[in-house]
């Protein structure tokens, strides 16, 4: 009976232990699955860490991005009025961007409810395949989401810049410009030939000393060639030699009076000429000295197209793009009107006509904003305002229309090869071909270098290129092709 009771007591006694010994064991598989599961929320709070730090570096890659394509459009001067639109669109593309890092969030926590019905899982076995899931879905939206940025911005930039250029181009009509430097004097006989020359060349000495040009006399019948670098002096000698051959009495004393004459008459059209453009543009308080190098513009041509004329079309051009964009259009009109009255200054002074332009407008009262756009037009000094920029566009526009200017073949051919090597200078290029007489240009990538996101980017590498390193009229296409042929040969 007693061994019964002993037996007994020691089962309870058994049993009793085997139930601390079991709550222990449970307490302890308890802690270390609390331990785990608080490594597996540790582990995954520093992905989310370092996946928000991905995020904001990638908002940086895209906002300089964006900001690189602002400048480049800046220097257009036309787009300051999208710049409302622009912040706007940039708040949708911020908005997006938020709701994507929202999903991943959701997809995280997501993820880390799995992980916890997987809690016998390794710590390193869930740390690397969350990690592999996490970048691999933030690096493909993050691809997309460039690709759709840039391309929206992009499309919509130049779809609204041609509208404006294309609106304002319709409202000015301009004829097309063939006008030439004339300098040939026709003579009614060749006996007029020796009169001019005078004894011992005493009437041509005299004559080229009065007026500061060349005549060239040769064998063409009843012609003399006027030669001077100066257009005012030229058309001075011209007048001057057209009034002695048509009153037949040339001497040193006929050849000073026809010279003082026809100085005044060039002086009276120059006056003439200046103040025609002036209120043709309606602009007021242009300083005298400037009206006097103005129309002194009327002589000079730039590639046949006459400088006066394409200064009145550019402050046109100028007035009507102020005008769409909200700019005061008679400052703008000002400012394209005078931006090449550098040519009219005597050549002596050296420099570029742009530079010289600008200090003598400076020195004469004109404001800020029109010395700049005068200084900025031809790409010497940064455009400090929209103004300037007005200018930029509106001076190629007026040079580039059919008609306005005649281009060498030299120089022609020139520009092609150029632009040839600019895209064939890029790595990865095999062939570059310009073609529809260099507004296109094709080219041709080595396939096993250049991947297709990489031909995307050659593109845009090879565009920049072009606009920062060639001037050119109109527009250029990069078409880039890259492919790849595998041929078998059966037997």
């Amino acid at each position: 009976m007693l061994t019964w009771v002993l037996m007994g007591h020691f089962r309870r006694m058994a049993q009793d232990k085997a139930r601390t010994i079991l709550e222990l064991a449970r307490r302890e598989a308890a802690v270390a699955a609390q331990e785990l599961r608080a490594t597996a929320e540790e582990e995954l709070s520093r992905i989310r860490s370092e996946n928000a730090r991905e995020f904001d570096r990638r908002e940086v890659e895209i906002e300089a991005k964006l900001r690189e394509i602002r400048s480049h459009e800046e220097s257009l001067a036309l787009l300051d009025f999208q710049l409302d639109a622009r912040q706007e669109r940039l708040a949708r593309e911020a908005a997006a961007i938020k709701q994507g890092r929202d999903a991943v969030r959701e997809q995280a926590r997501a993820l880390r409810k799995r992980l916890e019905g997987v809690a016998n899982l390794d710590a390193e076995d869930i740390r690397q395949a969350l990690r592999d899931e996490v970048l691999l879905e933030c690096q493909e939206e993050l691809r997309a989401l460039r690709k759709d940025v840039l391309d929206q911005s992009e499309a919509e930039v130049k779809h609204e810049a041609q509208k404006l250029l294309v609106t304002s181009m319709q409202r000015l009509a301009a004829r097309p410009n063939h006008d030439i430097t004339t300098t040939i004097v026709n003579l009614p006989s060749e006996e007029m030939k020796g009169r001019i020359i005078g004894r011992e060349g005493r009437n041509i000495k005299s004559f080229e000393a009065s007026t500061g040009v060349t005549l060239l006399i040769d064998e063409t019948p009843a012609t003399v060639l006027v030669s001077s670098f100066d257009p005012v002096r030229r058309e001075i000698a011209r007048l001057a030699l057209q009034a002695l051959v048509a009153d037949g009495r040339i001497h040193p004393a006929s050849i000073e009076e026809s010279v003082t004459k026809a100085k005044s008459e060039v002086d009276q059209h120059v006056i003439s000429a200046a103040h025609d453009a002036v209120d043709r543009l309606k602009l007021s308080g242009v300083h005298p000295e400037i009206l006097q190098l103005l129309g002194r513009l009327r002589f000079r041509f730039s590639m046949s197209q006459n400088v006066l004329d394409h200064s009145i079309e550019v402050a046109e051009f100028c007035g009507m793009l102020a005008s769409e964009i909200g700019l005061d259009p008679g400052v703008a009109r000002r400012a394209g009107l005078l931006h090449d009255i550098g040519k009219a200054i005597p050549a002596e002074n050296g420099g570029s006509h742009a530079l010289i332009g600008a200090e003598f407008a400076r020195r004469l009262g004109e404001t800020p904003i029109v010395v700049n756009a005068i200084a900025a037009h031809h790409d010497e000094v940064k455009p400090e305002t929209l103004y300037a920029g007005l200018v930029i566009l509106a001076d190629s526009i007026s040079a580039i229309r059919p008609g306005a200017r005649a281009e060498s073949m030299a120089a022609y051919v020139e520009r092609l090869q150029k632009l040839e090597g600019i895209a064939t200078s890029v790595p990865g290029v095999q062939h570059a071909f310009a073609i529809q007489a260099g507004r296109e240009v094709r080219v041709l990538v080595q396939p096993d270098i250049v991947s297709d996101d990489q031909a995307r980017e050659v593109s845009r590498v090879i565009r920049k290129r072009i606009e920062a390193e060639m001037q050119f009229p109109g527009s250029i296409k990069i078409t880039v092709i890259r492919e790849q042929r595998f041929t078998e040969i059966a037997t």
